[in-house]
């Protein structure tokens, strides 16, 4: 029955995709012929400022200022949820908050110190923040716009000299990589109700974690350890491991068939990995015409795909193409966008 249910509702978002894609009308000078609907959404940590792609032209249409005053802004991460854009801002302790359709500003979320990876439940209602520095997660209520909890890593590993790091969330949990620990790092499992840690896995070094609520598992590609883990979501028992290198970030189909993740220190040869998590196969690799390939966004239907290349000087987000029967992706073209693009997501 659940398999009826989840093939009539894929035919049905595909036909939805397909339909929304062919109304997106190209533009002279960019790869709307590849398809497209929505708007990539940049963090730019060096620049302090969020540029926003339209997904039909690639080109830039609005450049966005971090509101508050304060320390010069730092965006980190960007999660669209609940009709809004949330930019983590590493240098005020905080989230600030856009309107997904207007752009205009709805102000900021109060967060801890150190904020970096955050990520939104499937619902669009909570919105989890890594706070690296204190050693927390700011759990944020996206649609009354207000604090829900704060919500401490465990005693033991903060002790060691842990800190987490990414995070990603499903209907019952949320998954938090922590980083810096004396051999393996790991990933915990955190319960959304009681906020207590449910379970625990080793995953190797410098780990990021990716899930889709379409499957079982959750996959952590770990940079240093060249791997990429796969874990059963409920109890965090392995399942299986790619050997990937310099597996860094991720992003994965909407259905979790397919996940892309980077070869983030291999400089551009390889620097973007496609991987069939239903066989547990590497499917095939394509180069990035710059180095430091670091984070991942795709459009719903995984026709294009978004990779932003970090570090001081770096301006670039590079774009490729992909099929649903051919997902291997195709370079096909470039963003200049602002210094150090950092996290980036998909709004529609």
């Amino acid at each position: 029955m659940f398999a009826t249910l989840r093939s009539l509702f894929v035919l049905c978002f595909l036909s939805i995709v397909a339909g929304a894609e062919a109304r997106a009308k190209p533009v002279h000078g960019g790869h709307g012929g590849h398809g497209g609907h929505g708007k990539i959404v940049v963090a730019n940590r060096a620049s302090g400022t969020v540029s926003v792609i339209d997904v039909a032209t690639d080109t830039v249409t609005h450049t966005l200022t971090l509101p508050g005053a304060g320390a010069t802004p730092e965006p980190m991460y960007v999660v669209a949820a609940a009709r809004r854009i949330f930019v983590g801002d590493r240098a005020n302790d905080c989230v600030a908050v856009f309107d997904a359709r207007s752009l205009d500003s709805l102000g900021t979320l109060p967060a801890g110190e150190g904020v970096f990876h955050m990520w939104a439940d499937p619902l669009g209602r909570e919105l989890w923040v890594v706070n690296d520095v204190d050693k927390t997660l700011s759990v944020l209520d996206t649609r009354r716009l207000r604090p829900i909890a704060t919500v401490p890593i465990p005693a033991d590993i903060a002790a060691l000299g842990g800190k987490p790091h990414d995070v990603s969330v499903d209907f019952r949990a949320a998954y938090v990589s922590m980083v810096g620990l004396p051999g393996d790092d790991c990933v915990v499992r955190f319960d959304r109700r009681s906020l207590q840690e449910t379970a625990r896995a080793l995953t190797g070094k410098d780990p990021h974690v990716s899930l889709s609520v379409f499957s079982r598992s959750l996959f952590v590609p770990a940079q240093n350890t060249d791997t990429v883990f796969e874990l059963e979501r409920w109890n965090l028992d392995p399942v299986d491991q790619l050997a990937v290198p310099g597996a860094h970030g991720a992003g994965m189909r909407f259905f979790g068939d397919v996940l892309y993740t980077t070869n983030l220190p291999g400089g551009g040869p390889d620097g973007l990995v496609a991987i069939d998590t239903r066989r547990g196969l590497v499917l095939g690799a394509t180069d990035t015409p710059y180095p430091t390939p670091h984070n991942v966004a795709l459009t719903p239907s995984g026709r294009k795909i978004y990779v932003t290349h970090s570090g001081a000087t770096a301006d670039k987000v590079t774009v490729y193409s992909a099929s649903w029967l051919a997902p291997v992706p195709t370079y096909v073209g470039e963003v200049t966008v602002g210094t150090n693009p950092f996290g980036l997501a998909y709004v529609r």
